[in-house]
């Protein structure tokens, strides 16, 4: 079995940063040029191995099932009207069935390690992974890079940030005076600290390979600030006996949960196929 069989996607959010483009439409389903920001964040989890999909959704965002659903009539549709390259598109994005996709509803917004802790009964294996899809990341995929290189414990992407910056991230505390390399072992994740008190410059971005046993530690999980259970409050708590490590990926991520990051995904995707086409 793939060490990341099974990867959670937490998409309940109902993403006000960009309203009004998601007051009907799951900020999930919204395009990043040429695709959606779901997409590439299924398409990361298959490369990692994962033969199990867990969305945590909302039952106000029926479109992200609809999206993940083949449509075999259109397919037919596009074939018969001579446009082959469309249809062609759709079976880029369908799931073979070797993939099993679950639904599981979250009803409150109680926080992401509420989410996570949702889907414990679907993950299959001793490690699971977690993507945020509002976090694209464009270039080398991040979460099969993550699974080549872990081992053990609890492991989250980690990019270094400018010291002004840490105020909008969770930051590791290295276990060492040096955090140079890849992989960077750390005692805790101080979550949004100010610039003067930050323990690093080093920030938690959207991708973890997390030890089934998390799940004890959400189970346990004291709700906090606006009474949700934080996934980095459960990592935190397992840290000293499982441990945890940052892994700088090498990719470039892109906050799609804002106007100007969706803006920024997009040029870039568009620049990135440009420059595919022409070293072809």
């Amino acid at each position: 079995m793939p060490i990341l069989d099974t990867v959670v996607f937490p998409v309940a959010g109902r993403g006000t940063r960009l309203l009004p483009l998601t007051k009907s439409v799951p900020k999930e389903l919204l395009p990043v040029y040429d695709k959606p920001i779901l997409q590439f964040a299924v398409e990361e989890a298959i490369k990692a191995g994962a033969k199990r999909l867990v969305f945590v959704t909302h039952a106000s965002k029926p479109a992200i099932g609809d999206y993940l659903q083949p449509d075999g009539a259109l397919k037919d549709v596009l074939e018969s009207d001579g446009k082959v390259e469309l249809a062609r598109a759709l079976d880029e994005i369908t799931l073979g069935s070797g993939v099993e996709v679950i639904f599981v509803e979250q009803d409150e917004p109680l926080g992401l390690g509420h989410a996570v802790l949702m889907a414990a009964d679907h993950v299959r294996g001793d490690a699971f992974g977690v993507i945020l899809p509002d976090d694209v990341i464009l270039g080398q995929p991040c979460l099969p890079e993550m699974a080549d290189a872990y081992s053990s414990g609890h492991m989250i992407a980690a990019m270094d940030v400018d010291r002004a910056d840490v105020k909008k991230y969770g930051i590791f505390r290295p276990t060492a005076a040096a955090s140079i390399g890849k992989i960077v072992q750390a005692s805790e994740l101080v979550e949004k600290p100010s610039p003067e008190v930050a323990p690093s410059q080093l920030a938690a971005v959207g991708r973890y390979i997390l030890d089934s046993r998390i799940f004890d530690a959400l189970r346990n999980l004291e709700p906090g600030a606006g009474g949700e259970y934080q996934l980095t409050d459960a990592i935190a708590a397992d840290a000293p006996a499982f441990g945890l490590a940052g892994f700088r990926f090498s990719g470039a991520r892109h906050d799609c949960g804002s106007h100007a990051g969706l803006l920024g995904a997009a040029n870039a995707r568009a620049t990135e196929l440009t420059c595919a086409v022409a070293a072809e």
